[in-house]
Order: C-alpha cells, then structure tokens, then sequence
C-alpha cells in the first residue's frame, strides 16, 4: 500500500469515527419525554379544552408538581385582554391563579367536567400570573391571552 492511500484510508477511518461520536453525542443529548403517562394525556387533554388559534398573543402549557408555584411574568401592550385557562389533574385537585400581587386569587378546577375559565382583565405593560398548586398530585395548567374585542 502507497503512502498516500495510507494517509486516505486513516482519514477515512477518523472521519467515519467522528461521524459516529457526533451521532451518539447527538442521540444522548436529545430531551426525553417525560415518564408520566398522566401528565402526558393532561396535556393533550388541556390542549384540545384550549387549542392555539391566530388572535391568540400567547398561550403557554405547565406541568407543574403538587403544593408548587409558578410566576409566569410576560411583557404586554396596553390593553384590555381576555385570559381563558384551563387545568387537568386527578380527581379533586385544584390550582389558584392569581394576576398581580395582592391577588387572592381564583381557584381552578383540574377535574370533573373541564370548560375554560374566562377573565376579563385590562393590562398596561406586563402580564403577571401566579399559579399555586392546592392538590398533592401533579396538574397540567394551560393558558392563553387573547386582545379583547370590546
């Protein structure tokens, strides 16, 4: 064998061994569903209760854990707006939705028959929802806003 198709043959097999190091790199790095079967069908569940549709400014899913808290804080343009949510989970749990400090909040059911909650509130720069978990299991919560047509 020449030296030059040594030289090729070892470039060739260096090139084919990074490939392969790439993909395994690639294969372990790729997020993983995660294990809960509930949850899983939770959200496909809240999804289907309140889909995305173009007037929509924005809607965002949570799974989150039971007795935990979220703050989801978004900048918004002045302007009255429509926040529908919905929440599934096992029987009898429950999340409080909050917009703002000093909000008591709003409890939400996550089970028994589902329909979006609607409130009608007016925005100057920044939507801030808190979403408390009152049940010991983990619940799906899904929310859109949406401008307000009058």
């Amino acid at each position: 064998m020449s030296g030059e198709r040594g030289r090729g043959a070892v470039l060739y097999t260096l090139a084919a061994l990074i490939l392969m190091l790439g993909v395994g790199w690639w294969w372990r790095a790729a997020p993983r569903e995660s294990g809960d079967e509930r949850l899983i069908s939770w959200r496909h569940r809240a999804e289907q209760l309140l889909p995305d549709v173009g007037d929509h400014e924005l809607a965002n899913t949570l799974a989150l854990e039971g007795g935990a808290g979220h703050d989801e804080v978004v900048d918004v343009e002045q302007g009255d707006f429509l926040i529908s949510m919905v929440c599934a989970g096992d029987d009898g749990s429950r999340v409080r939705v909050s917009l703002g400090i000093g909000d008591s909040g709003r409890g939400v059911r996550c089970s028994g028959s589902r329909t979006p909650e609607i409130i009608s509130v007016g925005l100057f720069d920044e939507l801030h929802l808190r979403v408390a978990v009152e049940s010991p299991g983990p619940v799906v919560f899904r929310y859109a806003l949406q401008r307000s047509n009058g």
